[in-house]
């Protein structure tokens, strides 16, 4: 792509929370959206829930019932990869390095020589995904935040081999679609998480360490003028999604004690607790 005039179509790798959202928001901007995953029931409910996004959209004033109706018309969920080409493509899946390479190589084979490559990924960096792409420059990281169709921010991240100008083009295409975009050198957990990943580390050593249950780190941490606390925000997050990211940052450096995961945030996953979205993390949703 010379411009971002040129990208027509995105393509959205993983219907998860991640994937969906950022498939909204580029319906929502007018371009053609092309949304896979492997499981159809994914890709039912991602549907579900972003024609239910609309209309929350709608009861706030901030969605009108024109661009619900051009937003859902854009979008076309897909099961077979074979049929993801778009003009830029944004993988969201599992956080696995072996997994996201894999994805890539048949997406680069199968796609234009122009099509630009981008991975949601919050924590591994992306010169390790791209190292074994035949054109790594037209491979970047474009990473959102959840809820991705709310949340402003976008990070920006060149790998040692990404290209100037696939950097600048990505950053244009998040401004396109309403977003904050900030440039960022490849490093583990890039900006954000690196800095975050201490407020759900902390959280959960005091925890661990009995100083304090963990509505009374919550309400403390609101009180100092945070919307939500750690426990709070990780349900919210997913606490599979962010032991995930935890781990993954815990061993690209080396497994320094700073990063170490919480065996509390483990049990909670290998229980299925993983937050709002099964009912029940820290907190009970049900």
């Amino acid at each position: 792509m010379d411009t971002t005039a040129d990208i027509k179509s995105i393509a959205i790798i993983g219907a998860g929370t991640m994937g969906q959202g950022i498939a909204q928001i580029a319906a929502m901007a007018g371009y053609r959206t092309v949304l896979f995953d492997i499981e159809k029931d994914a890709l039912e409910k991602a549907l579900k829930s972003i024609e239910k996004n609309l209309e929350k959209g709608i009861e706030k004033g901030k969605v009108t019932q024109e661009q619900r109706k051009t937003a859902l018309g854009n979008i076309s969920a897909v099961t077979d990869l074979d049929e993801v080409k778009a003009d830029f493509i944004i993988e969201a899946i599992v956080e696995r390095l072996d997994v996201k390479q894999k994805v890539f190589a048949e997406l680069e084979r199968i796609n234009s020589k122009k099509t630009i490559l981008a991975s949601n990924t919050s924590s591994i960096p992306i010169t390790q995904i791209g190292a074994g792409l035949k054109h790594p420059e037209r491979f970047v990281g474009m990473h959102f935040f959840n809820p991705a169709h709310i949340m402003k921010l976008v990070e920006v991240i060149s790998g040692a081999a990404t290209d100037d100008k696939t950097a600048m083009l990505t950053k244009e295409l998040a401004e396109n679609l309403g977003k904050v975009a900030v440039m960022a050198k490849d490093s583990p957990g890039f900006i954000v998480n690196r800095v975050a990943r201490h407020f759900y580390v902390e959280g959960l050593k005091v925890l661990e360490e009995g100083v304090a249950g963990m509505e009374t780190i919550d309400t403390l941490v609101q009180s100092s003028g945070f919307k939500m606390g750690p426990f709070q925000l990780m349900d919210l997050i997913g606490v599979d999604t962010n032991f995930s990211v935890t781990t993954s940052m815990y061993n690209s450096f080396y497994q320094d004690a700073k990063f170490r995961p919480s065996r509390i945030q483990q049990q909670k996953v290998d229980a299925g607790h993983h937050g709002r979205k099964s009912g029940k993390g820290f907190y009970n949703y049900e």
